[in-house]
């Protein structure tokens, strides 16, 4: 952050303790995951986000124009190994 910075990187000034107001729900959606009875519900949110990362770099190419390096492309597939380790890894039905 540089002089005159309002130390956050979305340019908005905070007015809760440092945190922008827009993320204070996802606090929330953290504490209520917890509260779940399925002891594996960890894994659907966890899944989602790697979707979601792949998925977005799609939207971007396809609506956007955006050109991804190799990196970009590493990375997004990185996610979606993760992905089929978590949805598709033989487990015990304890």
């Amino acid at each position: 952050m540089g002089p005159g910075s309002s130390g956050s990187r979305s340019g908005r000034a905070r007015n809760d303790g440092g945190q922008d107001s827009e993320s204070s729900p996802w606090g929330f959606y953290g504490f209520a995951a917890t509260l779940q009875p399925d002891a594996h519900f960890g894994r659907i949110p966890a899944a989602y986000a790697g979707v979601f990362v792949a998925g977005s770099l799609a939207w971007g190419m396809t609506f956007d124009g955006f050109r991804p390096d190799r990196w970009d492309l590493t990375g997004s597939a990185i996610c979606l190994l993760g992905v089929a380790v978590i949805m598709f890894a033989p487990r015990n039905a304890a």
